[in-house]
This record gives structure tokens, sequence and C-alpha cells, in this order.
């Protein structure tokens, strides 16, 4: 099943969390080892990977999914 993968604050560290669930898969002390695993777990799914900032909002995004070429619109 294709679930994106979020990067989210957690408890002072961070975390890996596909999208859905409650609990985080994976939790990091930095937030650049928690990118590193959903991108891996992101491109074995072919799912999305939003990387959220410690305010919580979205500050990035990447797709390793079948994307359309060219984009629509």
């Amino acid at each position: 099943m294709k679930k994106n993968q979020h990067v989210v604050p957690h408890n002072g560290n961070w975390g890996v969390r596909g999208e859905g669930n409650s609990r985080v898969t994976v939790v990091t002390g930095t937030q650049a080892e928690a990118i590193e695993r959903a991108r891996e777990i992101a491109i074995n799914q072919q799912s999305e990977l939003l990387i959220h900032g410690r305010n919580g909002q979205i500050r990035d995004r990447n797709s390793y999914g079948n994307d359309p070429f060219p984009p629509e619109g």
C-alpha cells in the first residue's frame, strides 16, 4: 500500500509517520536522519515524502511515485 511519509516533530525529536497512522514508525534525534529514513520508505513504497517544520506546517515535499510526465494542468 502506498502511504505518504511525513517527517514530524515528536517529543523533542523527529519522527517518521505514515499518512493516517497515529503512531510514528521511526524516531530520530535530528530532522536530517528522519528525512533520510522517510525518503527510503517513500522510495520503496513509491509514495510522497512531506517534511514538516517545528511548527507543524509542511515546508517541503518530494514525490517518489509514478508521476505523470508531462505534469497535468
